[in-house]
């Protein structure tokens, strides 16, 4: 298994330090804040170290309250708000210095039969015939402050594959839509939960992207302040972290300086496994 995918394994695997209290640590090369990903799956994971095996994560609402400081540990707290016969509901609370800085809402169910359909997967080019992320990284690093570089280079758990190439700098205007290929770069279990807190984390790398799309600005050049407001997500079938998804993502409205975007998670075959929606931060600079 490569290094980064058991660091992100680890960087999940809280350590609970009383009933309902976990503690979980920042990779010791995160930059100025903490990934919000990492925020909810760890909290994801809090939340299911508190419930039953045989009921798996349907649902979760989340909001990210304050920057989250990636030099002192975040402490995870759960309230078991139900244990239904069928649903069980958790709240859960992250703080670091005494304050809150994220909290989350996530329901569980028992397998249950019924009704099925699903949206259509779109129709775009495979990941084996898109250029890697860290091909396109390389090619611009010059233009990188050599400070930032080795970040900008790093090795990372998830595979990105865009099929509407990323613009590190010199942005043109386009639509906000995007799709992107991504999978876990090494083999998973198939342990539903952790396949989930991987999604989970997975999930808030990109979709942010796309409310600026239409804006002529990137994340590299500084004319743009962005920070994730809020998170939703819904687990619909089962899969495997570690296999080629794409994720199908839009953003129907930019206004008063906050973004709001969705996605849809499909598998390689077309099913439809996830579905997000996040309102962000975009502030002009």
């Amino acid at each position: 298994m490569p290094d980064q995918v058991e660091d992100l394994l680890n960087l999940l695997d809280l350590e609970p330090i009383e009933v309902n209290l976990f503690r979980g640590q920042s990779p010791a090369d995160s930059w100025q804040r903490v990934f919000g990903g990492q925020v909810i799956g760890q909290a994801l994971v809090a939340a299911q170290r508190t419930v039953e095996e045989d009921r798996h994560c349907h649902s979760l609402h989340a909001y990210f309250i304050r920057p989250g400081d990636p030099k002192v540990p975040i402490v995870y707290e759960v309230d078991r708000s139900r244990d239904g016969r069928s649903f069980t509901t958790r709240r859960v609370i992250a703080i670091q210095h005494g304050k809150q800085i994220f909290n989350m809402a996530a329901s569980f169910q028992v397998r249950e039969e019924g009704f099925d359909h699903q949206f259509p997967m779109p129709d775009v080019p495979g990941p084996e015939d898109l250029p890697t992320e860290l091909s396109m990284r390389e090619a611009v690093v010059d233009r990188v402050p050599k400070s930032m570089r080795d970040r900008f280079l790093r090795p990372r758990p998830i595979e990105l594959r865009f099929v509407e190439p990323p613009s590190y700098f010199d942005a043109e205007k386009r639509d906000p839509i995007s799709h992107v290929w991504f999978r876990a770069v090494s083999p998973m279990t198939d342990n539903v939960a952790l396949n989930q807190c991987v999604l989970a984390y997975a999930s808030d790398m990109t979709l942010l992207d796309t409310c600026i799309n239409p804006h002529g600005v990137t994340w590299m050049d500084g004319k743009v302040q962005s920070a994730s407001l809020d998170h939703a997500m819904w687990f619909h079938r089962p899969f495997k972290a570690d296999e080629w998804m794409l994720y199908a993502q839009d953003a129907p409205s930019a206004s008063f300086a906050r973004g709001f975007n969705r996605g849809n998670i499909f598998t390689r075959d077309g099913t439809l496994i996830a579905s997000v929606t996040q309102e962000g931060l975009i502030r002009p600079r």
